[in-house]
């Protein structure tokens, strides 16, 4: 299973894959069934592409399409700097199922945040609403005052893992689907993640630099799109998260 940061090419935009370029994103497959396929996704790599961006997962997709010309389809999004469980459907009527499911909030994410400080309560839920923004020519979200009219419901159920004075390693759950939600939320506790640059998250934490926004996608719980069955797909940290981790809250 690959956990090693995304490679850099020199095809752009629309060009076809290299060799180089299919073997990579074949290499972050963890599982794979006539209807999904579920992708290690590194931080670094987009998800989707956009100015600037050479690589992203919706373009290395390309080395899945089939005799027909298909390619498999994104039914959800991680951040660029987020690593973790990333599923893609192989086909049109998986799409909608599991699309449906995403809207619907009918399956259950995890996450593993590392957050500055240490947060009080063992377990908790945060609820505050929130608000998409531009900021510099980027889309971003913040707390909604009272009353806007605008705001978007945001709901994040959290339990600690463990913690010091410096951090905490929490699960997260977030029960809304907010752009940002996980990173704004814990922010507005003031327990910005680890890493964050664009909401405040600390770059030094205990006097030892962080390697990267401290977010991993870890456990997805959803039905089968054709099967019809519950299933949970886990993928564990990549070890630049487990390394820092473990340097901030040894076992």
């Amino acid at each position: 299973m690959a956990n090693r940061p995304p490679r850099r090419f020199a095809a752009n935009g629309p060009a076809p894959l290299g060799q180089e370029e299919r073997d990579y994103i074949r290499d972050l497959v963890f599982y794979e069934d006539d209807a999904l396929i579920a992708f290690n996704k590194p931080s670094g790599l987009p998800v989707q592409g956009g100015s600037g961006i050479t690589l992203d997962v919706d373009r290395l997709l390309a080395a899945f399409m089939t005799r027909k010309g298909r390619k498999p389809k994104l039914v959800h999004r991680l951040d660029r700097e987020t690593s973790g469980l990333l599923i893609v459907a192989k086909t049109s009527p998986a799409a909608a199922h599991l699309s449906a499911q995403f809207a619907g909030r009918q399956l259950e994410k995890r996450y593993l945040a590392l957050v500055g400080g240490k947060v009080a309560k063992e377990e908790g839920q945060i609820d505050l609403p929130l608000v998409k923004i531009k900021s510099g020519g980027l889309d971003l979200m913040r707390a909604a005052n009272s009353g806007e009219t605008d705001a978007q419901t945001a709901l994040t159920n959290y339990r600690v893992l463990s913690s010091v004075p410096a951090a905490s390693l929490v699960e997260v759950a977030p029960q809304t689907g907010r752009m940002h939600q996980i990173r704004v939320h814990f922010a507005a506790i003031g327990h910005a993640l680890a890493g964050d640059t664009k909401y405040g998250g600390l770059l030094m934490l205990a006097g030892k630099p962080c390697p990267r926004l401290m977010l991993h996608a870890a456990t997805l719980d959803f039905t089968h799109p054709t099967m019809g069955e519950p299933m949970r797909l886990s993928v564990p940290p990549p070890d630049d998260f487990s390394r820092f981790v473990d340097l901030l809250l040894p076992a």
